[in-house]
């Protein structure tokens, strides 16, 4: 299945790209809105997924970093592992792997990840979570990755369970 890293290419280039162009564009927490509730802002995460441990001092860029390397390599090899016919997973482990390196890189040249991606959501209303945490193209990638991954564990889950019924 390594004929899918190319997905994987592409979310790179993506969000490599997108990010250049929005720190050329923007100052940080500029906000430019393109749509009703959805804007550009730029921001910089030191922490990880909604900025945990983003004021820790520094330690975190290293150890996210590390685990970041630690993800991408189990994922290549489980993309190389899978066999014809997983295609759904091929493109779920290829758009996290994709976004895995996309953040990887801001966090080791940048020391933070370049978040730009701002959403509100209208129907919540707690303030907590408006606007939602800014992201990214390599969030975006891996939020659907997983999704992808769920979906494909639960048919998978669903065909086992119907197999072992017949049986």
């Amino acid at each position: 299945m390594k004929h899918w890293l190319w997905l994987s290419a592409a979310v790179l280039v993506l969000d490599q790209l997108s990010k250049w162009l929005v720190l050329a564009a923007l100052e940080p927490y500029q906000v430019i809105e393109l749509v009703p509730n959805l804007n550009l802002t730029l921001m910089f995460n030191t922490g990880a997924a909604f900025s945990l441990l983003s004021d820790a001092g520094g330690w975190q860029r290293w150890l996210f970093a590390g685990f970041a390397v630690a993800v991408t390599v189990a994922l290549l090899i489980w993309l190389l592992r899978l066999k014809p016919g997983e295609g759904w997973l091929a493109v779920g482990l290829s758009l996290i792997l994709g976004g895995a390196v996309g953040n990887l890189i801001d966090r080791v040249l940048l020391g933070h990840v370049v978040d730009f991606i701002q959403v509100y959501l209208p129907f919540l209303p707690l303030a907590m979570f408006n606007p939602w945490p800014s992201f990214n193209v390599a969030d975006s990638a891996i939020s659907v990755g997983v999704v992808l991954l769920l979906i494909e564990s639960f048919r998978a889950q669903r065909h086992t369970d119907g197999a072992a019924a017949k049986g």
